[in-house]
């Protein structure tokens, strides 16, 4: 079947055949329908993180998708050929042949969800990571209580599910974007600022991956998160500092597909691209301030 694999000698994503991955007791076996490309893979693809995780090579590529189960392992219980779902791979734990760009693939049970009737099985590709690592940022964050906090990148992917998310929780948000977002930061129940400003919040999710010049936005003794584990901000002015490595949770994400499938959370497709055709669709991500998915299709 085809994948995209990764190759040290080159950046740029590899077509080939290879065989389909093994099927553990309690893994499913998906037919892909789409799959997004996210920065990580295109991290992957040009090595900054092959060093730091001693990544294979190849390596599968590919992290979230959504699908049809075509097989089950003879542990799983509560799903069946069939379903529409959608998931993820665990992107530290795991060093996949191959990955969710391709014909096929595997996840465990645990990783995946069912994707609601309301909402298009492509569409939900969309989301696993993104609205994943929005949902566990705030975790961190703890309790809103009314706490003031500022999204860098509130109107990307990540961000844009986080001011949502925020809002509902009982935060009292503020987005980091551009002039012309104002429309969708409104419509996230966001208040809209357009530079870093100086140390005035309560917390800072950073999903624009600003860093240092993100913390400087957190009051002393606030709280700040950032999206990025290869590059952790140090602590300063007894600030609590948490880094995000999303995690695979199909009860949440569970939750978040029925916030899409109400309209909730905003589905936000930038385009849809065949897999022969993939390298159009990672320079679209890595030229970044994406306001949309790039999506691949077999």
């Amino acid at each position: 079947m085809p994948a995209l694999l990764a190759y040290s000698t080159s950046t740029s994503p590899a077509l080939e055949d290879v065989a389909p991955p093994e099927l553990g007791p309690t893994d499913v076996r998906i037919g892909v329908i789409a799959a997004a490309v996210n920065p990580v893979d295109v991290k992957v693809l040009t090595g900054p993180l092959r060093a730091a995780l001693g990544l294979p090579d190849p390596i599968g590529l590919g992290w979230d998708v959504s699908g049809t189960i075509i097989e089950i392992g003879s542990e799983v219980t509560d799903l069946v050929p069939g379903d529409r779902v959608a998931g993820m791979l665990h992107l530290l734990a795991l060093r996949p042949s191959v990955g969710t760009h391709a014909d096929e693939t595997v996840l465990s049970a645990d990783a995946v969800a069912r994707v609601p009737d309301g909402l298009d099985l492509v569409d939900a590709a969309s989301l696993p990571i993104t609205a994943l690592a929005a949902h566990q940022a705030l975790d961190l964050l703890g309790p809103a209580e009314g706490r003031t906090l500022l999204v860098t990148g509130g109107a990307g992917a990540v961000g844009g599910h986080a001011l949502v998310l925020a809002t509902r929780a009982g935060w009292k948000v503020s987005a980091l974007a551009r002039d012309a977002d104002a429309d969708f930061i409104a419509r996230a129940g966001a208040q809209l600022v357009t530079e870093v400003p100086g140390p005035s919040f309560d917390a800072v999710l950073d999903a624009a991956v600003l860093l240092g010049s993100a913390l400087t936005a957190v009051r002393d003794g606030g709280a700040f998160v950032g999206m990025a584990p290869d590059a952790p901000v140090p602590a300063e002015r007894g600030i609590t500092v948490h880094t995000v490595s999303v995690e695979p949770d199909s009860t949440a994400l569970s939750r978040l597909l029925s916030l899409a499938a109400e309209g909730v959370l905003e589905v936000r497709v930038a385009g849809l691209v065949p897999l022969h055709a993939a390298t159009q669709a990672y320079d679209e991500v890595a030229a970044g301030s994406q306001r949309g998915r790039w999506l691949l299709i077999p």
